[in-house]
């Protein structure tokens, strides 16, 4: 269904007429949402997350489901088949979903080509990873981690509004561990600093809500101006730190990272202690984990995330879910008195208690 709907986006938007008729009737328009993060101007904070268009064929159509920016990707150097089906399954309950597709997409030179041909009026992301080789590979080298990551950044860089470089993915065998070491995300850092990335960089990062590994990624980082920001990713496996509203046992067993609701409070825990430690005039956040309403984003916003990412959502609500939730964050905004979504990012943090 995934795979179906994504190709349909993407005939869809060659059909004249039909993008225009679903941006009139999905986009939002509150100025009050309006917000400029790292140089981007953003018609509204919210964004599709990367995992759903995994190789940019579906541009023309996300462009209008009322967005202020979306992701890409994951994107690697070498084309990758992802992991052996069955790798994802729904848990309505949870609202949530298991998701070990290990990272199924065209390669970086083919993406690269496709965002030359098109890139949609609005900032767009582009996810990298290392390539995915499969269970069965030899554990890849450190230069052969960070050869890949370069190669990916070099294609790719001149079409983004902004790069995000996936540290941490949950799916895929190698290159998560290896940024877990003390001094290895300043290597990659280093390898990239000669490309000239001139748009955003952000690190999309394990969710560990821990203060030592926050000083640890930000001192990495220090030295690279390039590095706008952070966001968290899956954690890997089921962990206890994961809410799950009935028992976990009936899936345990199932490969793959659970997204939606189960990691939406681990998320918001990981989002305001990095933002407490955080350069806050020079890192911005991307939250992303268990938004399902306007009231779920508004409280990542409070905590410190700029901008708000969606994907689970939309299996569940589908895409009239993000208008929904632009109208909502509106409503909020004004109640409290914010003149614009900017002025309300951290603002838990003035409080006694934020969590």
């Amino acid at each position: 269904m995934h795979h179906g709907t994504v190709e349909m986006c993407h005939w869809l938007g060659k059909v004249p007429g039909v993008p225009q008729i679903t941006r009139a009737i999905l986009e939002s328009n509150e100025p009050i949402l309006r917000i400029e993060v790292a140089g981007m101007s953003l018609d509204n904070p919210l964004g599709l997350a990367a995992g759903w268009d995994k190789s940019g064929r579906a541009l023309r159509m996300t462009q209008c489901l009322g967005f202020g920016f979306s992701e890409i990707g994951s994107i690697s150097a070498r084309p990758s088949r992802g992991n052996p089906r069955p790798r994802l399954f729904r848990l309505p309950a949870e609202r949530a979903i298991i998701v070990n597709y290990g990272l199924p997409n065209d390669g970086a030179e083919v993406v690269a080509r496709r965002l030359a041909e098109s890139r949609p009026p609005y900032p767009l992301g582009v996810n990298i990873v290392k390539t995915n080789d499969g269970n069965d590979a030899v554990a890849a080298s450190e230069d052969e981690i960070l050869a890949d990551y370069e190669h990916s950044a070099s294609q790719l860089h001149p079409h983004a509004s902004y790069l995000s470089l996936n540290l941490s993915c949950p799916n895929a065998k190698g290159g998560q561990d290896f940024f877990a070491r003390p001094g290895s995300i300043t290597r990659l850092l280093e390898r990239l600093a000669p490309l000239g990335i001139e748009c955003p960089v952000f690190l999309k990062i394990a969710p560990v809500d821990d203060a030592a590994e926050h000083e640890r990624v930000l001192a990495e980082c220090e030295g690279f101006s390039y590095v706008r920001g952070f966001c968290f990713n899956l954690p890997t496996g089921k962990p206890d730190t994961l809410q799950f509203a009935g028992a976990s046992e009936s899936f345990a067993q199932r490969p793959g990272a659970v997204s939606g609701k189960p990691v939406e409070s681990l998320i918001n825990r990981c989002i305001a202690g990095l933002y407490t430690r955080m350069d806050q005039r020079r890192y911005y956040i991307l939250g992303a984990g268990g938004v399902f309403t306007a009231e779920d984003a508004y409280r990542k916003i409070q905590l410190g995330a700029s901008l708000v990412q969606l994907y689970t959502a939309l299996i569940y609500e589908g895409p009239g879910v993000v208008k929904q939730i632009a109208h909502g964050l509106a409503r909020l905004l004004k109640r409290d008195g914010f003149a614009n979504v900017a002025t309300a990012v951290g603002s838990s943090h003035a409080g006694s208690s934020i969590l």
